[in-house]
């Protein structure tokens, strides 16, 4: 299968894409770990993106575009790829379908997780992480320490960390309605969409977009 996964932020499109891929057989293929791959490996787009990004400017779409279509023509996408964070505007959506095109490919579907406003913001502002160590996250209403702003596993202080703050959030949601939702709308008029509800548990949303996906392959 040929899967777009999106959503808005705090919606869990990394940690679904993780287990999707892996019920599906296919590569998880992010916008950020494309970017990390090419930054490292020095590319030419990659020394592209790093320029844009050193100056504290947006990477091109044309450079994205490249990015995603190098790793697509890899071998282990030959059978299909989920693809999160990508496309990210119409114009990518749009470059997205003329190099699908032109390999003779389509998308099978686009996996809109849906979650409340409200709900992200107190998904991503309740976030606190560990000063010590950044992989000791916690949630002040989801999971939180034994003690407050003290991390369980080694006893640093917890903070909440910028971009996490509800004005920072806020800002994040009103890009992504700007930028990202209208892609929804492109492939809703290719009848490509298929919306789940992302709240509940990690498993519980996995299960539902397993059988969204594959009812919508039987349709």
């Amino acid at each position: 299968m040929r899967i777009v996964l999106v959503g808005p932020p705090g919606a869990g499109k990394g940690t679904q894409a993780a287990f999707l891929a892996r019920n599906l057989s296919i590569p998880h293929i992010s916008t950020g770990d494309l970017f990390r791959a090419n930054i490292s490996q020095g590319t030419e787009l990659g020394r592209q993106a790093k320029a844009y990004m050193d100056a504290g400017n947006l990477v091109p779409d044309e450079v994205t575009v490249g990015m995603a279509k190098d790793r697509m023509e890899q071998a282990d996408a030959a059978n299909g790829f989920l693809l999160d964070g990508f496309p990210r505007n119409v114009a990518q959506a749009e470059a997205l379908d003329e190099m699908l095109e032109t390999e003779g490919m389509k998308l099978d579907a686009v996996l809109d997780l849906e979650v409340p406003e409200d709900e992200v913001v107190k998904r991503i502002a309740g976030r606190r992480v560990c000063r010590n160590e950044s992989a000791h996250v916690f949630h002040v209403t989801y999971s939180p320490p034994k003690h407050e702003g003290v991390c369980d596993a080694c006893g640093g202080d917890l903070y909440q960390r910028d971009d996490d703050s509800e004005e920072t959030v806020r800002r994040r949601l009103e890009v992504y309605h700007t930028q990202t939702e209208p892609i929804i709308d492109y492939y809703k008029a290719q009848g490509l969409v298929v919306t789940i509800s992302a709240l509940g548990k990690v498993n519980e949303v996995t299960e539902r977009a397993m059988e969204a996906l594959q009812g919508d392959q039987a349709a």
